[in-house]
């Protein structure tokens, strides 16, 4: 079966979801950096204190789930061991293995931002799940859209230093 052509209506919800992925990741780079801290380093963070149960914390999975050379996985590592953020702790179960865990400032910073996140996805989701949406069921740009935001974007560079994240 031949697949459908890409209509005008497909690009453009396409081009939306794009946008709105592009948002939300402008705004969560920003909140990082107000952190003190790299964007990067908060998806360390971010992937060591949400990593699903039967994964551990070692550099191999942690560049996996950042999508990111091994290397790349320790040189991020080493400067949040420096800051303090996270430990290098070998694992009890495989002594060969070295776990990289939260510390406690770690693991307070990332709740600190985890909460601006929620926030944030909470005012901006409906326009994400709206645009997703679009392209996943066929509606593509021209199906209703939530108007929580009504075009606002306090996470753009013209207006951030308005913005309280």
């Amino acid at each position: 079966m031949k697949e459908p052509k890409v209509t005008l209506s497909d690009t453009r919800a396409l081009a939306e979801f794009r946008y709105e992925l592009r948002c939300f990741l402008a705004f969560s780079e920003q909140a990082a950096r107000q952190a003190g801290i790299e964007p990067q380093q908060h998806q360390l963070l971010l992937v060591i204190g949400g990593l699903p149960a039967k994964q551990v914390p070692n550099i191999r999975t942690l560049a996996e789930r950042l999508c990111v050379q091994h290397h790349t996985a320790v040189a991020l590592v080493d400067k949040l061991v420096k800051r303090g953020l996270v430990r290098r702790e070998r694992s009890t179960e495989d002594k060969r293995q070295v776990l990289v865990l939260l510390t406690e400032p770690g693991a307070d910073l990332l709740q600190e931002l985890s909460k601006k996140h929620r926030s944030h996805l909470q005012r901006v989701g409906p326009e994400m799940v709206a645009a997703l949406g679009a392209i996943l069921d066929d509606r593509g740009w021209d199906a209703p859209k939530s108007q929580v935001r009504a075009g606002e974007r306090p996470e753009t560079a013209a207006n951030s230093a308005a913005a309280p994240f």
